[in-house]
């Protein structure tokens, strides 16, 4: 069975899904934007086959997401966010928000976010670009956009 082309799709969640839907790449995502940079720290924080994480960062790299960045004489890359990388790292954080409310069980959220501007101990609140005004799933209408099928 061929899988589903959603970069084919006119959904930006679907474009996205293309590019980190499946489980391992928001993963290695959140590793290197936790510093966790090089081929086999990566393997060994994730326990994931060197064949599997060989493809996903040749797909992330791809998809412009990743760089590499030679670290040694060898051919040895580390990895590091790009802007687009760091951007999907947002999303990620909005997701590690809803995993800590309502997975987290009695122990509580296993990583706390402390936010540099303020030094005080945030989650991440999706604001309104234009007003500021929190905005979440009830406070807006889906519209046609100009790149809609």
């Amino acid at each position: 069975m061929q899988r589903t082309q959603f970069g084919d799709m006119a959904c930006s969640i679907a474009r996205t899904l293309d590019v980190i839907g499946e489980p391992w790449s928001p993963l290695i995502l959140r590793d290197v934007w936790a510093g966790i940079r090089r081929f086999d720290h990566i393997q060994a924080d994730l326990g994931i086959s060197r064949k599997v994480l060989t493809e996903r960062l040749n797909h992330l790299v791809e998809q412009g997401v990743l760089e590499r960045q030679p670290y040694d004489a060898r051919p040895r890359y580390e990895y590091h966010l790009t802007a687009k990388g760091a951007e999907l790292v947002e999303m990620l954080m909005v997701m590690a928000r809803w995993g800590d409310r309502w997975l987290a069980g009695e122990a509580g959220p296993p990583v706390l976010y402390r936010h540099h501007a303020c030094g005080q101990i945030a989650h991440v609140d999706p604001r309104c670009s234009h007003c500021g005004e929190p905005m979440h799933a009830g406070d807006v209408d889906l519209l046609p956009g100009p790149g809609a099928a």
